[in-house]
């Protein structure tokens, strides 16, 4: 591999990688998730998702990502034809490819919403001052699609000019820059939370222990939390550890990464419900809770407009720190399989992917009438970004997991885990026994929890 296309060394492959599982989900989407769905009792199911499902199938895609040395496609296909498995593994990383690359089309678009109210707060003004009015302000915003199709442009246009410089001096050297930038901006915003909001409310919120509250339906969303924020079942953890020499060790990194996405979203919650309680705002109002409670809260506190200025421009660094590795995928596999330079294929995936966003953006305003699955029951009032999002969340993701998953517990022998991860035999077994059993029956729960939970 040329040596423009590997990581320096470990800081900046960990970095890039927490990077990658951080996002918009784990700002508003953990914290809510975890204070209403048990607390305490939440996170318990949710950290035992993680080392049962989702860090197992976190050291998989690492370990076939350094033996296979490529994109998904690339590393599944060289990995099989290596130990004489079936050459049509290579399909599972053609759907985490796909995934990828569908999940940025729409996550691009909601990210640019970061930047618009950014620059709404940037403006100055008093801000929202009732439900009704932050209400409109937001569906003022979502109605005209050209200041979103600005943002929409703007958000992939910065993603496509770090991943077109490369993995050392692009994604790497960006991620140096961003991830500090989003912790001094966390802390920061979680001091300032713990001054003027309600702490000690959003305390009880989030962690106190409630038995009476776990149930089947805690457990399920528990799991499915974990397995879907931290990016597994996409190929982005094959794509970037193909950049992580020998001497990387990837079992720690994939630790550290987890470890820190985790606190990354406690942090959140720490920084936005001591605000909404502060203020008697619901905290169960789901994305609303970014767009329309909070810019509403902003508005009633000493030096708001600067306080929501920090907040959006933290939502807008995690979610391009995130999309650069679901492009990274795209670019990488378009690089090997068509042998285009990176400038070519970043343009390229860039450019396709604005464009199969723009479904996305008019389905809030010109096509938010449009239904195309109106008779088919329960998609009766689905939108195409409604659909383009349960294909995804629901069938494409699950099913890239699983096949990992099944791959790895059964094709790949357990002394290659051992060498790729520097594990003892022993270490290597469990590994394998995790990965057979334990992730696809997570991940298999977690898929069916629309069925399973009556949605």
């Amino acid at each position: 591999m040329a040596a423009h296309d590997s990581w320096s060394g470990r800081t900046g492959f960990l970095l890039a990688t927490i990077g990658s599982a951080v996002g918009i989900g784990s700002i508003w989407k953990f914290p809510y998730e975890l204070g209403a769905n048990g607390g305490a009792g939440f996170l318990l199911f949710y950290l035992l998702g993680l080392v049962g499902a989702v860090v197992p199938l976190m050291f998989a895609e690492f370990a076939i990502g350094r033996r296979g040395r490529g994109d998904p496609v690339t590393s599944l296909g060289a990995v099989s034809a290596e130990f004489g498995a079936a050459r049509g593994w290579r399909i599972a990383g053609a759907i985490g490819v796909l995934t990828g690359f569908l999940i940025l089309s729409f996550y691009s678009v909601i990210a640019g919403w970061t930047l618009g109210f950014a620059a709404r707060a940037a403006g100055g003004g008093p801000g929202p001052l009732s439900a009704d009015a932050a209400r409109g302000h937001f569906e003022a915003f979502l109605a005209a699609p050209l200041p979103m199709l600005a943002c929409h442009s703007i958000f992939m246009l910065a993603t496509a000019l770090i991943v077109g410089r490369g993995v050392a001096r692009g994604i790497e050297a960006a991620s140096r820059v961003l991830m500090p930038l989003l912790a001094a901006l966390m802390i920061g915003l979680v001091a300032y939370a713990a001054l003027e909001g309600d702490l000690p409310a959003a305390l009880r919120f989030l962690f106190a222990f409630d038995p009476a509250r776990i149930t089947a339906r805690t457990v399920i969303e528990a799991l499915g939390l974990g397995f879907f924020s931290i990016g597994v079942g996409m190929g982005l953890m094959i794509t970037y550890s193909a950049y992580a020499g020998p001497q990387v060790p990837l079992v720690q990194v994939a630790l550290l990464s987890v470890a820190t996405d985790t606190a990354i979203s406690l942090l959140a919650g720490l920084a936005v419900f001591p605000i909404v309680f502060a203020h008697g705002l619901d905290p169960a109002s789901g994305p609303g809770l970014v767009f329309v409670t909070l810019p509403l809260a902003f508005a009633r506190m000493p030096m708001g407009a600067p306080v929501a200025v920090a907040f959006f421009l933290l939502l807008f660094v995690a979610a391009l720190a995130s999309a650069i590795s679901m492009l990274e995928v795209v670019v990488a596999m378009l690089s090997r399989r068509c042998r285009w330079s990176r400038a070519r294929a970043t343009t390229i995936a860039a450019a396709t992917c604005f464009a199969a966003g723009i479904p996305t953006l008019l389905s809030f305003n010109l096509w938010a009438g449009w239904h195309p699955m109106s008779g088919v029951p329960g998609f009766a009032q689905a939108t195409l970004y409604d659909l383009i999002d349960e294909l995804t969340s629901n069938v494409l993701l699950p099913l890239g997991g699983l096949a990992i998953a099944v791959f790895a517990g059964w094709a790949l022998p357990a002394r290659a885990l051992a060498a790729e991860l520097g594990l003892s035999p022993a270490a290597a077994a469990m590994l394998r026994a995790a990965l057979r059993y334990v992730a696809p029956a997570a991940i298999t729960l977690a898929a069916l929890a629309p069925v399973l939970l009556g949605r």
